[in-house]
């Protein structure tokens, strides 16, 4: 088992509420990898951060044995190729499987995140309801993945299919803090079960994961962060503007 030491040290710098980095220590989790957990103020940077992403400068950075991984998916796909004996792979041993997971995984960050992040920007209501349409459409599309990776054999509730847990799962398990926190904090139903039973149901099921417990922040800190956030976007735009005399 990694961290005892030596060549096998792994660190994670990380920030408590990133979804991105919920991706890389669950998945560690599912290895069965031990590591050390490194908090980032985001605000103030550290050096190690700095001198280990220096072209980006965010979190999360994997060091294993010293020598920095960056980007949540990269770190995934990396753990299966560092550990190949550590747990179950993430990714099948067939390309055509490996092309599709690929896709999925990366569909979570270009379409689903992307038309969420895109509500939280609008500047109109016309604009938010283009977002959140988007968001839900990604939703339904991802909804479609689940579908069909349970089609072959029955599946097992995974992306993964009846390989389990697999990189698409940890790309958007991510997420599911998040998911969970939307409603409370902005009205927005994001996985509605009525809508997305299948993905609702994962969602319950990916919450259960010893893995996903041993890493996810609670979702009540997460709405309370983002209520304060909506709260201090909301005062700047209705701030008075200061006049000269």
């Amino acid at each position: 088992m990694a961290g005892a030491g030596g060549a096998d040290e792994l660190k994670v710098l990380g920030a408590w509420a990133s979804p991105f980095v919920l991706r890389v220590r669950v998945a560690l989790h599912l290895k069965g990898l031990e590591y050390e957990y490194a908090e980032v103020d985001l605000a103030d940077k550290s050096d190690l951060l700095l001198a280990s992403n220096p072209v980006h400068k965010k979190v999360p950075v994997l060091l294993h044995a010293g020598r920095p991984v960056c980007e949540s998916m990269l770190i995934v796909e990396y753990l299966d190729d560092a550990f190949p004996g550590a747990g179950q792979a993430f990714l099948p041993a067939d390309p055509h499987g490996r092309a599709v997971a690929r896709f999925w995984a990366a569909y979570v960050d270009d379409e689903l995140l992307s038309a969420w992040l895109a509500i939280h920007a609008a500047a109109t209501e016309k604009e938010k309801a283009e977002a959140v349409a988007r968001t839900l459409a990604a939703v339904d599309a991802l909804e479609g993945a689940l579908a069909d990776a349970e089609r072959p054999g029955g599946g097992k509730g995974w992306f993964g299919g009846d390989g389990g847990v697999g990189l698409v799962d940890v790309a958007l398990g991510g997420f599911v803090p998040a998911i969970q926190a939307s409603e409370p904090t902005t009205g927005l139903r994001i996985v509605d079960p009525g809508r997305a039973p299948l993905l609702a149901a994962w969602v319950e099921r990916f919450c259960a994961l010893d893995a996903a417990r041993a890493a996810m922040p609670a979702v009540d800190r997460l709405v309370e962060m983002g209520k304060k956030r909506l709260a201090e976007a909301h005062a700047a735009t209705t701030a008075p503007a200061e006049t000269s005399i």
